[in-house]
């Protein structure tokens, strides 16, 4: 299950259980329709509480993270999973985005709002 939040040049995404393709096109959907309307946006994923990806989720996102090179500000992920850290940074070959991973999401929630304020 995916939980998505817009917050003016920010999505925010909690992912708990399984991360579905069905999940992964909604995340998809989302970063479009604002990146189209609102240019690049900073990116906070949470996802200590995903158990799991399907193989289908892990190439849509190389797929999409091909296809957006330059539409992410800043990537924040909060995981304790050295799996996941991973698959992070592989995804992050392809974009032009500052990122971080964290263990605490005050801390990567607090990094976003700093770069934000310009500090």
């Amino acid at each position: 299950m995916i939980v998505i939040q817009n917050q003016n040049s920010r999505v925010s995404v909690n992912v708990y259980g399984e991360f579905t393709l069905a999940d992964f096109k909604e995340f998809e959907e989302t970063v479009n329709y604002k990146v189209k309307f609102e240019g690049p946006v900073d990116l906070f994923l949470d996802l200590r509480e995903m158990a799991d990806f399907t193989l289908d989720v892990a190439w849509e996102d190389i797929v999409f993270a091909r296809a957006h090179p330059n539409d992410f500000k800043r990537i924040a992920v909060v995981t304790q999973s050295q799996w996941v850290a991973w698959s992070a940074w592989l995804s992050h070959i392809f974009v032009s985005a500052e990122m971080r991973v964290f263990d605490d999401n005050t801390e990567a929630a607090a990094w976003l709002d700093l770069e934000e304020a310009g500090e």
